[in-house]
């Protein structure tokens, strides 16, 4: 009689690059049906295997989507971070600051939309659910980007008298939706109505972003201003 042999278990290292291969497929998937479309059903018919497997790596579709997302602020705070360790003063790290969101949006649309754009579930929506924890986990991987940028704009105001937290969190609120906007318009190609070649417009966005950044900046001369 032959003997059936047990299957040698993954290493760790197979069963991370498992996760990655679903996580992609499921992002594609997302792009393609929409956000409410997705279901585990669908990605497995994409995958070529039976549904049940991708819950050996992931507990439901809304982990997978919650990892999905994490993994997006994960890479929008790697971008950051070389960009702010590789310039030599404040001003410079906004100006590459705002370079490596603006590159990371038009870039990466489709994961982008997902953090951004769409309106999907928050962390809100899972508060008192089991998956609270991993909507946690997204929601501190996504305020590691902003605090770092309202880090760039305090370093920028080292030398006023000190600058409230609320005043460093509004700057940095005015940034992003001036990045936010030119970047979803080209995305949604919005854009593509107003002007004949958006892409055209980045640097001048970008240096105007910037500039009027830096002069509002100027402009705040005392903690509560």
């Amino acid at each position: 009689m032959q003997v059936m042999m047990p299957k040698p278990q993954r290493s760790s290292k197979e069963i991370e690059a498992v996760r990655e291969d679903i996580l992609g497929h499921a992002m594609d998937l997302i792009v393609q049906e929409g956000f409410n479309s997705f279901s585990m059903r669908k990605l497995a018919a994409r995958l070529g295997i039976a549904a049940k497997t991708i819950y050996n790596y992931y507990r439901n579709q809304d982990e997978l989507y919650l990892c999905i997302l994490t993994k997006g602020f994960e890479q929008l705070y790697a971008a950051f971070d070389r960009a702010v360790r590789t310039s030599p003063s404040p001003s410079a790290q906004l100006e590459a600051a705002i370079r490596a969101y603006v590159a990371f949006g038009l870039d990466n649309p489709h994961i982008y939309n997902l953090m951004f754009t769409w309106h999907v579930p928050k962390y809100n929506d899972y508060v008192g659910t089991p998956m609270e924890k991993a909507a946690y986990r997204e929601l501190t991987t996504a305020f590691k980007c902003s605090d770092l940028f309202m880090g760039v704009i305090g370093a920028c105001l080292e030398k006023k008298s000190g600058a409230a937290e609320d005043v460093l969190r509004f700057e940095m609120i005015q940034v992003w939706s001036q990045m936010h906007g030119y970047v979803s318009g080209v995305n949604n190609t919005l854009l593509d109505y107003m002007h004949e070649t958006p892409m055209a417009l980045k640097e001048r966005a970008i240096a105007r972003l910037v500039a009027n950044t830096k002069h509002a900046l100027q402009a705040i001369d005392r903690p509560n201003a």
